[in-house]
């Protein structure tokens, strides 16, 4: 999952203290082609951050998707844009958009309570008479820790991978605000979780169907799951730890909204595609309205839309958002006012590199980079 004080370095460019500065990214010229590769071949070969990475990029001239490195040591085979990566927290873009899709059919409101969409037993905490809303869950500012502290697993390598619903339902009728919700950012993992298993049940159906059905489906996405089949998983990139040793994750049903869709550079491009209006979906309504709904983060120009994370500079926006699991990295963003859209995955979770990448590939820099 995304932490947010490295979110808030790498779109600040300050690493010295962990802290990040109050700078939002400055315009600067989209790299080529061939600066693309070589900043993919120095995430790998140089710096040694990437055992493998894959980016795509598209705009009014249509799509291009580079790589380098691979699928891991003794692996002769090539990355691409069909090779499937853990995206984690972009996730939430995809939990956000189901959010809008289903506001956007009747079948809820975006500042409804979430008391509405609870089982029968469960009570959401209130705070100075102001109830937890949807969209406070979808912006981080619902009041609700990054993770809860009620799990007791069976294996500490692992600590949410046998964390059940009915633990997340038993945290949440028990936990005491400490703020009035809609007041104040605090990036959750939590109010996502709890977001993804909300709108399934709404709809009557798992959260990787409802995913599939209302936005893979629309949008010619067909490798982005959380469950694999036997030749999607030939196609799924290894994770690696930041040394590029070996590891991997279970997946989490309760967790589903807030990290668990693998997925590939085309897949996303095609997100991208449709929300800078390349291609048309019936989906159009609901992408708009993901950056309808800004909340400040505290830090100068940036907010956080349904979702998504807006920068910005001079009247326009960098839409993104970061992702990060135990061996992948992954960043997904576009410029609506240049019209670029850019995805870069990593199968290595290493601290820096990958947002780096996706920021220049933008045509944005890091003052002081």
């Amino acid at each position: 999952m995304s932490r947010r004080h490295t979110i808030q370095c790498l779109l600040a460019a300050c690493w010295l203290t962990g802290k990040a500065t109050a700078q939002v990214p400055a315009r600067s010229r989209a790299p080529t082609d061939a600066e693309i590769r070589g900043l993919l071949a120095e995430q790998v070969e140089v710096r040694k951050l990437s055992v493998g990475v894959v980016a795509g990029v598209v705009d009014g001239s249509g799509r291009r998707v580079f790589a380098a490195g691979g699928y891991g040591q003794g692996d002769a085979r090539r990355l691409g844009g069909d090779t499937l990566f853990e995206i984690g927290s972009v996730t939430k873009v995809f939990t956000a958009l189901l959010l809008t899709d289903m506001a956007q059919r009747g079948e809820l409101r975006i500042d409804d309570p979430i008391q509405n969409y609870l089982p029968d037993g469960v009570r959401a905490p209130e705070r100075q008479g102001r109830a937890i809303t949807l969209a406070d869950l979808a912006t981080h500012t619902s009041g609700l820790p990054r993770m809860p502290d009620n799990n007791r697993p069976k294996d500490p390598a692992y600590p949410f991978a046998d964390y059940g619903v009915d633990r997340l339902y038993e945290y949440l009728s028990s936990y005491q605000l400490g703020h009035q919700p809609g007041t104040q950012y605090l990036y959750s993992n939590l109010g996502y979780a709890l977001l993804g298993n909300l709108l399934a049940r709404r709809a009557g159906i798992d959260y990787e169907a409802l995913v599939a059905t209302r936005v893979c489906a629309p949008l010619a996405m067909t490798s982005t799951r959380i469950s694999l089949t036997p030749v999607m998983r030939e196609r799924l990139a290894p994770g690696h730890a930041a040394d590029l040793a070996p590891m991997s994750r279970p997946d989490n049903p309760t967790f589903a909204g807030s990290g668990a869709l693998k997925s590939n550079v085309n897949d996303l491009l095609n997100l991208l595609a449709a929300s800078l209006g390349y291609v048309h979906t019936p989906l159009a309504p609901a992408l708009a309205a993901l950056l309808s709904v800004r909340r400040p983060t505290g830090e100068a120009g940036a907010h956080t839309a349904l979702g998504w994370e807006i920068a910005t500079r001079g009247g326009n926006d960098v839409v993104w958002k970061a992702g990060s699991t135990s061996g992948y990295k992954s960043f997904t963003g576009y410029v609506p006012a240049n019209g670029i859209g850019v995805v870069v995955l990593s199968n290595t979770n290493a601290e820096r590199g990958v947002d780096e990448i996706g920021f220049r590939m933008l045509g944005v820099r890091q003052d002081g980079a």
